[in-house]
């Protein structure tokens, strides 16, 4: 595996550890589509650095249990602001 693909699949599990942010966040932010940060963090980063694949692994799973009251929220968030600007 290439060195630069090491320490990306090294920081992108570094961040979302510590800031606990989705797979598209951490995307956006490291500039990198959500499909090469999960790739880099479940299948780069279990050979890379266990302690921190489960770490991140632990994170994800949250994310995931909690995607359908996020979009539930984001929908609400909109209709409610669309609302507010029609008045």
């Amino acid at each position: 595996m290439k060195t630069y693909i090491i320490s990306r699949a090294r920081a992108l599990g570094e961040h979302i550890a510590a800031t606990g942010d989705t797979v598209r966040g951490a995307g956006e932010k490291f500039g990198v589509s959500k499909s090469t940060v999960h790739k880099d963090v479940t299948e780069r980063l279990r050979a890379i650095d266990s302690q921190l694949y489960e770490r991140v692994h632990d994170i994800l799973e949250l994310n995931l249990n909690e995607r359908h009251l996020r979009g539930g929220n984001a929908t609400r968030e909109k209709y409610k602001n669309k609302n507010k600007s029609n008045l």
